[in-house]
C-alpha cells in the first residue's frame, strides 16, 4: 500500500497530521507494507527566500486573531509531543526544501525521505531554523542518512525545481486545494490533521478492499489494475 502526503514545510497542520499518522502507522499491523510518500505542495509559493519573522508574515492574514491562533496550534501539537517555537519561526521559500525532498526519494527512498521530512519540520518550527538554507538543508539531509557532497552540489544547481513545480501543478489538478492532504492507495483521500483513529480506519479499510481485490472472481478476470488504473484519487 503507498499513502502519498501532500504538505509544506511551512504548514503547522501538516506537522502535526504527519505526527497523527505515524501513530496510526504503527498501529497498523501491516505497517511494513506501508510505503509513506511525500507530495510537494506550496501554500505561498510566492514567498522570497530571504527569511523574515513567521508572525510578520501571518500577520497580514489574521490580524488581531494571530495570537490566539498561534496559541490553539501549539497547544494542539504539544498533545503530539511536538513544541512549536511561533516566536522563532522564520517564514521562507519552501521550494528548495521541496527540491531536497525529491531528491531523498529519488535516490535514497521513503524511508530517508519520511526522515528529511520530520527534520524539516523540525527545524522550521520549532528550532527557528532557515529551511532555505542550503547549509542548514546539508546537514538535515546528512542527518537523514544522504551523502554530503551529493546534497551539496545538488542544492547548488537547480535540478529537480521544474519536477518540484510540475509536481505541484498535478495536484491542483487532482484536486488538492489544502494540505495536509493524504492519499491511500491513489483512491480515497482525507484531509486535514485528523485523528490518529481515523488514520488507521482508512488505513485498515484500504487494506481489506486490496485483499479483496487481490482475490481472482470466479470467471478469473479480477485483478489489482481493475480497482485503480490511472494513480488518481476518486472523494
Amino acid at each position: 500500500m503507498t499513502v502519498e502526503i501532500y504538505s509544506d514545510i511551512a504548514c503547522p497542520w501538516c506537522y502535526i497530521g504527519e505526527r497523527r499518522f505515524a501513530r496510526a502507522l504503527a498501529a497498523f499491523p501491516h505497517a511494513e507494507e506501508v510505503e509513506v510518500i511525500f507530495r510537494p505542495y506550496q501554500l505561498d509559493p510566492s514567498l522570497p527566500e530571504t527569511p523574515r519573522p513567521l508572525k510578520d508574515q501571518l500577520w497580514a492574514k489574521f490580524g488581531p486573531r494571530l495570537e490566539a491562533t498561534l496559541q490553539q496550534t501549539a497547544a494542539t501539537a504539544a498533545t503530539e509531543g511536538l513544541e512549536l517555537r511561533f516566536d522563532e519561526a522564520l517564514s521562507v521559500n519552501t521550494l528548495t526544501a521541496h527540491r531536497l525532498l525529491r531528491l531523498a526519494l529519488q535516490e535514497y527512498g521513503a524511508e530517508a525521505q519520511r526522515a528529511v521530512a520530520e527534520g524539516l519540520f523540525e527545524a522550521h518550527f520549532t528550532r527557528g531554523a532557515n529551511v532555505a538554507d542550503p547549509s542548514v538543508l546539508e546537514r538535515l539531509a546528512v542527518e537523514a542518512g544522504l551523502e554530503s557532497e551529493r546534497v551539496a552540489a545538488y542544492l547548488a544547481s537547480g535540478e529537480g525545481a521544474d519536477e518540484v513545480r510540475a509536481e505541484i501543478a498535478r495536484a491542483q489538478r487532482l484536486g488538492v486545494r489544502a494540505v495536509p492532504t493524504f492519499v491511500f492507495d491513489g483512491r480515497t483521500a482525507i484531509q486535514g490533521a485528523q485523528p490518529s483513529s481515523a488514520f488507521l480506519h482508512v488505513l485498515e479499510e484500504v487494506w481489506a478492499e486490496r485483499q479483496e481485490a487481490l482475490v481472482p472472481s470466479s470467471e478469473g478476470t479480477g485483478s489489482p489494475a481493475d480497482v485503480c488504473v490511472d494513480g488518481t484519487c476518486a472523494t
